[in-house]
């Protein structure tokens, strides 16, 4: 009997025989509240599809009759639709109630609150279109509740009326005095998909202070912070997320490292990055070798760039990496590393009228002429318009600085 019960009980918010303390009704014959009363004891304990069909014909037999006999077919059919609920009959249920608020005579507070029961079941059995218009009805009548707000922006959000879904959600805030346990994770979802990121992220934030909050929750807030353009609080939540225990896989350990990068923290990601391959938290791969690279030039960390830079060019074999290595080189004033890795460069591929010039200024910079006028001349061939400032001042023998522009790209 309980879960019948708690069926019934879900409806029996009103008054199923007689009006409220204050509330005027048309006066019913004594018998016809005798017969009335028993069939209500019996809601919730006895065979409820019997109640309904009883209580559905004596609705019939009171059809066309004067105000009272219209006031006690109402609530014969009250109590038909609350029977259907019993048996979990939600749509027709509706119907009663529906059925009960449309006969003459029935006072609007009767009809109000029958349409309220109505919008109920057809939303909780599944006619989301028509169970929110009525709600709305409901809503407009100034009687709702705050769960009755909630119950709206749910039907929004079910017909994918997003907009329309946060702001009822933001009705049902301001109704509810604060935001329930129950609708958080809801609220949070119906923000991000109406585009209200912000505030989406700002309810995802009273999540995360609960120490149950689970994995996606935290992916969510982070990715939430990152498209507000907040990489810093993508990181700082990701890192707390770790702290928890609750974010261990390599995609957030990746993902937090490319936050830090993208954030203006790249040593940090570089940190994390190696104490991740130390302890074989992420594959020492080519891609991981190349994030790590850029970390430590992200952050200026001159030697450490080189060294990883050298490293990934080594694995790959590639000469763009050979050519990032000596760029980085040159720009940091390495020339020794700058003349090793471009010639690397030019054995993995064509070598650019760049290549050459790069290497003869780097040459000439270490004292070595020769070799600095070879580069310069395979420059001037390849293209490059300074070599042959460079090599006018060789052979004039003149004290040479960097043309303008030998060190731009």
């Amino acid at each position: 009997m309980g879960a019948r019960t708690s069926r019934v009980a879900w409806l029996l918010g009103i008054c199923l025989l007689v009006p409220c303390a204050g509330e005027a009704a048309p006066a019913l014959r004594s018998d016809m509240v005798a017969s009335l009363e028993r069939l209500q004891a019996r809601l919730g304990d006895g065979d409820p599809a019997i109640l309904a069909r009883e209580a559905e014909a004596a609705a019939e037999r009171l059809a066309g009759g004067n105000a009272a006999d219209r006031w006690a077919r109402a609530l014969f059919l009250q109590i038909a639709a609350t029977a259907e609920v019993e048996r979990g009959n939600d749509v027709r249920a509706a119907a009663l109630f529906a059925e009960a608020r449309g006969i003459d005579g029935v006072e609007s507070r009767y009809r109000r609150r029958w349409l309220h029961q109505e919008a109920r079941l057809r939303l909780r059995a599944g006619q989301t279109e028509q169970g929110a218009a009525l709600l709305k009805r409901w809503l407009e009548s100034g009687e709702g509740a705050a769960d009755d707000a909630w119950l709206m922006a749910q039907a929004r959000a079910d017909l994918d009326q997003w907009a329309a879904a946060a702001q009822w959600v933001d009705r049902a805030r301001q109704a509810s005095g604060a935001l329930p346990e129950r609708w958080q994770s809801f609220a949070a979802a119906v923000y991000q998909r109406a585009g209200r990121d912000a505030a989406a992220l700002a309810v995802l934030d009273v999540l995360l202070a609960d120490d149950d909050a689970p994995a996606d929750v935290w992916r969510r807030a982070a990715g939430l912070a990152q498209r507000l353009g907040e990489r810093g609080r993508a990181a700082a939540i990701l890192e707390a997320g770790r702290r928890r225990g609750v974010l261990t896989g390599e995609t957030d350990l990746r993902r937090l490292i490319e936050l830090h990068l993208a954030g203006g923290t790249p040593a940090r990601a570089a940190e994390q990055l190696v104490a991740a391959l130390a302890r074989g938290r992420l594959p020492d791969d080519l891609d991981n070798r190349r994030l790590l690279a850029r970390a430590w030039s992200a952050a200026r960390a001159h030697d450490k760039a080189l060294v990883a830079w050298r490293e990934v060019a080594e694995r790959s074999g590639r000469a763009d990496d050979w050519r990032r290595l000596g760029e980085l080189a040159y720009g940091w004033g390495r020339r020794q590393t700058v003349v090793e890795a471009l010639q690397k460069a030019r054995e993995a591929g064509d070598a650019t009228p760049r290549d050459w010039l790069l290497t003869g200024v780097a040459a000439f910079e270490q004292g070595d002429v020769a070799a600095a006028r070879r580069a310069f001349r395979a420059a001037r061939e390849a293209g490059a318009a300074q070599a042959a400032a460079w090599l006018a001042a060789l052979d004039d023998g003149q004290v040479v600085t960097t043309p303008a522009g030998a060190g731009e790209r």
